[in-house]
């Protein structure tokens, strides 16, 4: 890959305007935060000082129990973020201001990457403040063993979910058939896979990447590693996006 196809300040700017002017899009990153944080304090306030584990064994995970939910709205926002390209042409508008394709693709993942990686980082840290403020004698400390490593990789963890869908709507051009796909991957699968073939589940990308948020490792992969395999997801995703934007028509 050459410096010519690399993104330009133009051309991300261009990007980032697309994203907060498309009410869909904008709706759904917002829906990130709102989501994770607003489930994560609702059911913290309703149960969280019931008994030690209310919102899960896993203390530190439970913390984050919003993210089941968010991870949903950063699927709809890495997709539609995306699938507008895909309708009525707007590729082809696209391309006439910014010929090389690499770059194009690369400008669209760096800017939702980066916005999403912004609003994954303040959804974790207040997430986890705002949840933990309602646990009473059972909250964790910022302090506690692995406490920053979940705020963190929680928001790294929104931003690998967000990527694998825009990839995913590269692919296939639509935003609605990923996000008709995706969810059910990542709420239903899982636990299905992991029950038939004896932990394969593990290795789905919310279930490896959720390990950055847990005190206590399940399975064979560790926090990063469990992150790391979630990121191959969404490379793996986004490889195969950036081909089909190469190849096919506009």
């Amino acid at each position: 890959m050459t410096a010519a196809a690399l993104p330009t300040l133009p051309v991300l700017r261009s990007e980032w305007i697309k994203i907060r002017s498309a009410r869909a899009v904008l709706a759904s990153l917002i829906s990130v935060f709102a989501a994770t944080v607003g489930v994560t304090v609702l059911t913290a306030a309703a149960i969280g000082t019931s008994e030690p584990g209310a919102l899960g064994e896993d203390r530190l995970l439970g913390a984050f129990f919003g993210i089941n939910f968010g991870q949903i709205a950063a699927v709809a926002f890495g997709a539609t973020a995306f699938a507008g390209e895909f309708r009525d042409g707007a590729l082809r508008v696209s391309l006439t201001a910014v010929p090389n394709r690499t770059r194009l693709y690369l400008s669209k993942v760096t800017a939702v990457a980066g916005v999403a990686f912004v609003v994954g980082q303040i959804t974790g840290l207040v997430t986890f403040l705002a949840g933990q403020a309602f646990m009473g004698e059972y909250a964790l400390a910022p302090g506690d063993p692995g406490t920053l490593r979940a705020v963190f990789g929680s928001g790294v963890y929104l931003t690998l979910i967000a990527l694998l869908a825009a990839g995913l709507t590269a692919l296939v051009r639509s935003g609605a058939l990923v996000m008709g796909l995706l969810i059910p991957l990542l709420l239903i699968v899982p636990f299905v896979v992991g029950q038939v073939v004896g932990g394969a589940g593990q290795f789905m990308p919310d279930r490896a990447g959720q390990m950055v948020m847990r005190l206590e490792a399940e399975g064979s992969l560790g926090p990063w590693t469990g992150l790391a395999v979630a990121g191959l997801w969404a490379l793996a995703a986004l490889a195969a996006g950036w081909f089909a934007v190469r190849r096919r028509d506009a």
